[in-house]
């Protein structure tokens, strides 16, 4: 595939909001720094991308940023992290934060995280390793409701419609929150996001209007069906529940040939005799 071959696409990682909706785990923690079977939100993410060979980070900040930086910094020496600060984070949302990380990716293909997603290596492999050059994640195996962001695909998987709004009944399945964006996409998604952002009435925007702006323009988007591998969005308190309960153990940074090894003891022991 394309990217063992060239430079690994850059982590942009989105952690400027405040979390309310689990409080009282964030009265005096930043969500992405809660601990889910027994490392921190944020460390799992870092050490996913650490094991895909992406080495280059862009972090934006909000809410409690000091803390957030002087956890990666002490945790992970070493590694090249740009930090963008979102001062606006109380009155803006994750299409306001992603416009700011524009200067820091540059012309860069990068991989786009919110930062309250905890999620199998598996899943983010396959985004690396796939041909096309913007992709979306997507789970078929959701209850689609109004919070969701859905994505309605053709028979290629090509994305016909992305957004909050889309109709469920006619959706493939949920955006996980993890996208693929190329380096010839970014430019234009940025000038997308750009524009929104110069009127205040669009300052709640998430990122994903962009996305569908660009998809009615012609932008080609993909959708990568990760269904069966575990991930979860953390929210409320019933979220964070589910996803101590699906990852129970501590985080540690796995090899492609690790993986590898993994996966064929999972599937022999499960094969019977």
């Amino acid at each position: 595939m394309k990217n063992e071959i060239n430079r690994p696409p850059m982590a942009v990682i989105l952690a400027a909001g405040i979390g309310s909706r689990l409080s009282p785990l964030t009265d005096n923690c930043p969500k992405s720094l809660l601990s889910v079977g027994g490392s921190v939100i944020l460390e799992r993410m870092i050490r996913n991308c650490l094991s895909c060979g992406m080495s280059q980070f862009v972090l934006v900040l909000g809410h409690r940023a000091d803390e957030i930086k002087q956890f990666v910094d002490k945790t992970f020496r070493g590694i090249r992290v740009t930090y963008v600060i979102n001062d606006r984070y109380r009155d803006t949302n994750t299409g306001y934060s992603l416009m700011l990380a524009a200067i820091a990716i540059g012309t860069s293909e990068f991989i786009k995280f919110d930062a309250d997603v905890v999620f199998d290596v598996r899943i983010l492999r396959q985004l690396v390793d796939s041909d096309h050059a913007n992709v979306l994640c997507i789970d078929r195996n959701i209850a689609l409701e109004d919070e969701e962001v859905k994505v309605i695909s053709d028979d290629q998987m090509q994305v016909v419609e992305v957004g909050k709004s889309v109709d469920s009944k006619l959706a493939l399945g949920e955006s996980i929150g993890i996208e693929k964006i190329s380096a010839k996409t970014g430019p234009l998604l940025f000038a997308e996001l750009t524009e929104m952002m110069e009127s205040r009435e669009h300052f709640q925007e998430y990122y994903e209007a962009a996305y569908a702006r660009l998809v009615v323009q012609g932008t080609v988007f993909r959708a990568l069906d990760i269904t069966g591998l575990n991930w979860t969005e953390i929210d409320t308190a019933e979220d964070y529940a589910a996803a101590s309960a699906m990852f129970r153990t501590p985080i540690s940074t796995i090899s492609r040939g690790q993986q590898k090894a993994i996966d064929e003891a999972t599937e022999k022991a499960a094969t019977p005799a």
